[in-house]
């Protein structure tokens, strides 16, 4: 199974969603809230090229998007795929 990480905050309806679609699928991930955290913050910022919005994602270190994105994959059939890579 692949390592997913995704950047949060606690209140983000996106957020919820794409960790509800990842636990549809079994997912396990690593969930790291930048709410009140500036390093993680600056740190997500980074790895996702300066996007600035929550959830961030990264399916095997691979940064794959937001919500919009997460399900736009599983839609198009190539969530899985990555998930279980």
């Amino acid at each position: 199974m692949a390592e997913v990480t995704i950047y949060t905050t606690m209140l983000c309806p996106y957020c919820h969603r794409a960790k509800e679609l990842l636990g549809e699928k079994g997912v396990a991930f690593n969930e790291i809230n930048v709410g009140m955290d500036a390093d993680k913050r600056n740190e997500m910022i980074e790895r996702a090229g300066g996007r600035t919005s929550v959830p961030q994602i990264f399916i095997d270190g691979t940064h794959v998007g937001g919500c919009d994105d997460l399900y736009a994959l599983d839609r198009a059939g190539k969530l899985d795929p990555l998930l279980a890579a």
